[in-house]
């Protein structure tokens, strides 16, 4: 059995404007690398004396996160993987969420042009954090080191519903920026045993 935590990356500027970023590779900003290494010290008290696995999405605010991760507990980046790149939003991308609701109407996003639908999102973050755990059970066995990757808020959302089943996130309900989000994994089987989500009336 693996520990899987997935992080979602700091904050950017989009995310401040409340831009939709997809795989539009924006960087963190001040902000972001601030809730990064808040993050960045949370891990490292939890797994002091240990050496998680660090691995990433490979768009640079996820890297950069992930870096700061790293550097906390002492260990490399070692890997990224584009299958945990955030949703590809097609048109989308670049508009704010007042925009979007103009152009297309409510958050089912599947009715955008160009964009990823939900199933081929959730579909390709199971095979890449399933991917992701299985590479680091090979490089480490026969011990079972925990594993932190670190996406995106609509991938992470994906496996969130995947693992329960489609029962949460609950409506209404958001992934902040540096937020930790805890699965098991066992064989390829992921569990949820925990998400920490903000609620809010907006959800982008």
């Amino acid at each position: 059995m693996t520990t899987l935590l997935l992080v979602r990356h700091g904050e950017t500027d989009w995310n401040a404007t409340r831009r939709i970023q997809g795989s539009t590779d924006i960087p963190l900003n001040d902000t972001g690398r601030a809730q990064a290494h808040e993050t960045a010290a949370a891990l490292a008290a939890r797994y002091a004396g240990e050496s998680p696995v660090v691995v990433s999405s490979d768009l640079s605010r996820a890297r950069e996160t992930a870096g700061i991760i790293a550097a906390a507990l002492g260990v490399p980046v070692s890997r990224t993987y584009p299958q945990l790149r955030e949703r590809a939003y097609g048109q989308a991308e670049g508009l704010t969420d007042v925009e979007y609701r103009e152009r297309f109407g409510d958050f089912g996003r599947d009715n955008v042009p160009d964009a990823e639908t939900n199933g081929h999102l959730r579909t390709r973050a199971v095979a890449g954090v399933r991917r992701a755990v299985r590479d680091a059970r090979r490089d480490h066995a026969p011990i079972d080191v925990p594993v932190i990757a670190v996406a995106h808020g609509g991938l992470i959302g994906q496996l969130i519903r995947h693992a329960s089943g489609d029962a949460l996130p609950l409506p209404g309900e958001r992934l902040a920026n540096a937020s930790t989000h805890e699965f098991r994994v066992e064989r390829d089987r992921i569990g949820l045993i925990s998400y920490a989500a903000v609620t809010t009336a907006r959800a982008v």
